[in-house]
């Protein structure tokens, strides 16, 4: 995907502003959570001993629990703008078979003004990673978190996209239906991918370091920025720590040579896993034209 530029000459500056002295701790306890069990210096240390296998498995894990760390840092960050409401539990937005045509066959002017009926959802569904609601603006945002666009092909991006538009076809009515009467005028879809690489800024597709303008929060990109990092700096330091650990372990364990010379070159070595880490009911009342699209750069001096 050739990463198409927003045309914006300069970032508008809001009301919040992101203050990282009084998120460190928050930071800082989300961090120890989501490495404490699973990527511990002992939990990597006896991944390490049971061999190849169940190393790999341990560090296939960590691109999993880095999109949990974006997920949960983004909705906190999100939480410093008093006009946004910000929905994270599992809210699952109908995709009909009808909300699917409309998008795959029709041009988003055709559609960008209806809304559809909640009730009627089929099997199918998409499951947002947030969802945003400004009360003020009345414009709410399906946001999906990717850690990495790096193994997406474009047409199974514009199939994301397309699930993501029939869904926001539906959300207006599910979020007044079972959100606390959520009024949403428009929805718009942005996938944020956090390695900042592939981006289409006009076709909903936005770096992570673009946040500032979805929260409305100044500083919100740089502050998942420094989360990652320090995700990322917490389980490479256990990483170290455990080969360590398993180094001392195996050289413990070879017995001292009969001749007293030292061991043979390939005695109570360990290999080497690599020092890197693998990253990967009642009616709703009648309302004017939904507008239905992808998210979009605001104007420069906007706020």
């Amino acid at each position: 995907m050739t990463t198409i530029h927003s045309g914006v000459s300069a970032a508008p500056t809001y009301s919040q502003t992101v203050d990282l002295d009084a998120l460190e701790p928050r930071f800082a306890m989300l961090v120890d959570e989501l490495t404490s069990h699973p990527f511990s210096a002992e939990a990597l240390s006896k991944a390490l001993a049971g061999g190849i296998s169940e190393a790999g498995a341990t560090l296939r894990a960590i691109p999993i629990q880095e999109g949990r760390l974006l997920e949960r840092g983004i909705a906190m960050i999100a939480d410093l703008n008093p006009d946004l409401a910000v929905l994270t539990q599992n809210v699952r937005l109908p995709v009909t078979k009808a909300a699917l045509e409309l998008v795959e066959k029709n041009d988003p002017k055709h559609y960008r003004s209806l809304t559809l009926d909640a009730e009627t959802g089929g099997r199918k569904s998409f499951t947002p990673d947030l969802i945003t609601v400004n009360r003020r603006t009345k414009l709410a945002h399906v946001v999906d978190v990717k850690r990495s666009l790096g193994s997406y092909e474009v047409s199974r991006i514009n199939e994301l996209k397309n699930r993501m538009l029939a869904a926001a076809l539906i959300a207006p009515d599910l979020l007044y239906r079972e959100h606390h009467r959520l009024v949403a005028d428009e929805v718009r879809i942005v996938i944020l991918n956090a390695e900042n690489q592939r981006s289409d800024i006009p076709g909903g597709v936005w770096p992570l370091d673009h946040l500032d303008h979805l929260v409305e929060v100044t500083g919100a990109g740089k502050a998942i920025g420094l989360l990652r990092e320090r995700f990322h700096a917490r389980i490479n330091e256990n990483w170290m720590q455990a080969r360590h650990t398993l180094v001392g372990l195996k050289a413990a364990r070879v017995p001292a040579h009969p001749s007293g010379e030292g061991a043979g070159p390939n005695q109570g070595e360990t290999p080497d896993m690599g020092a890197g880490l693998i990253e990967e009911n009642e009616q709703p009342p009648t309302r004017g034209h939904i507008r239905v699209g992808f998210a979009r750069m605001p104007r420069a001096g906007a706020g």
